[in-house]
């Protein structure tokens, strides 16, 4: 293959089967969107891995949710240190870790052409967004991408403990109905996906941002890559508001929740939500999602067909069983 004028992926990887990531991407600005609440104890090594990024066009812009402690102070402490402009702090809604991140979505107004979540707790590996621009420069510019990864998972004093799942069916809108398979903190999305999630708007009631970010790029015709590089460092600690759920009890949980109705709560949300898009949903995810939709109100037998009339499915053997016993109960 002649790789001098073409961008497919195979063309940027180096011997080891790795991305080629020492360079900065060039012609494209990402605005990093951090969401903080009281996070002093790690925002320090948050901060710092943003200023060692490979790819050094971005601009922070953070959303503080009514810290009490001396997070502020850390952010400011930031912002002097970097260049005029480059840093932005603004009011959350408070309202959750969703709310915020969304509400920044769609608050940010400077220029950029790729998006990426981050939280405050996390350690950024330094070729992060270069990692991910590899591939979302590939994507043409109209077109929705969504960018997530697998992350290193690393204890509160910063020790190994092993890595997020590498999921092994691909993704789509049919499996974006019943789960999320990429973590908020690994995203980055290009400026399409961003135009959608900011028509949706913030004030939406959906139970997790990256979820949703996931629903709506693939609902709306958009691509998703899955890296199962890990690009950063992902901290478990008592604090999280959501953990990694790499523990082998973990699937175990996810069927327990379906069948408790938590879930069918989650989807009803979700649902809600993307009737705001649905004129830009592609006319094959319409139908999917009237066939789930209606699905879910029918009886025993017509739940049964609809469901599977609609190819939903989730990336495990586990989480498929679960689904299945969901639908058996009504709680889907």
């Amino acid at each position: 293959m002649d790789c001098k004028n073409t961008t497919d992926l195979s063309c940027m990887m180096n011997s080891q089967g790795r991305a080629d990531t020492t360079k900065t991407t060039l012609g494209s600005r990402v605005a990093i969107l951090l969401c903080t609440m009281n996070g002093e104890t790690f925002l320090p090594e948050q901060l710092a891995s943003f200023k060692h990024q490979t790819h050094t066009d971005w601009q922070l812009w953070v959303s503080d949710d009514g810290s009490k402690d001396d997070t502020l102070l850390l952010l400011e402490r930031c912002r002097t240190s970097l260049n005029p402009g480059q840093m932005t702090l603004i009011a959350g809604p408070r309202k959750g870790f969703a709310a915020n991140f969304l509400s920044l979505v769609c608050k940010y107004d400077g220029q950029a052409d790729h998006y990426a979540y981050a939280d405050q707790d996390d350690i950024w590996n330094n070729n992060k967004i270069a990692q991910a621009l590899q591939w979302l420069d590939t994507v043409p510019a109209h077109q929705p991408a969504l960018y997530c990864a697998r992350s290193e998972l690393i204890d509160s004093a910063g020790r190994h403990l092993g890595f997020s799942k590498a999921w092994p069916r691909s993704p789509s809108f049919q499996n974006a109905l019943t789960q999320n398979i990429g973590g908020g903190n690994t995203m980055v999305f290009n400026h399409a996906a961003r135009q959608l999630l900011m028509e949706a708007g913030s004030d939406l009631g959906v139970v997790a941002h990256d979820w949703w970010t996931y629903l709506v790029v693939t609902a709306c015709g958009g691509v998703v890559y899955f890296d199962t590089l890990p690009t950063l460092q992902y901290r478990q600690h008592q604090n999280n508001l959501i953990g990694a759920n790499h523990e082998l009890t973990a699937p175990f949980r996810s069927v327990f929740r379906m069948l408790r109705g938590r879930f069918k709560q989650w989807t009803t949300n979700n649902i809600s939500a993307l009737q705001k898009l649905n004129p830009k949903l592609t006319t094959e995810n319409q139908r999917i999602l009237q066939t789930f939709s209606r699905a879910r109100q029918k009886g025993f037998f017509g739940r049964l067909h609809g469901v599977y009339k609609s190819g939903i499915y989730r990336q495990t053997r586990m989480g498929n069983l679960g689904l299945i016993l969901a639908t058996l109960l009504g709680r889907i």
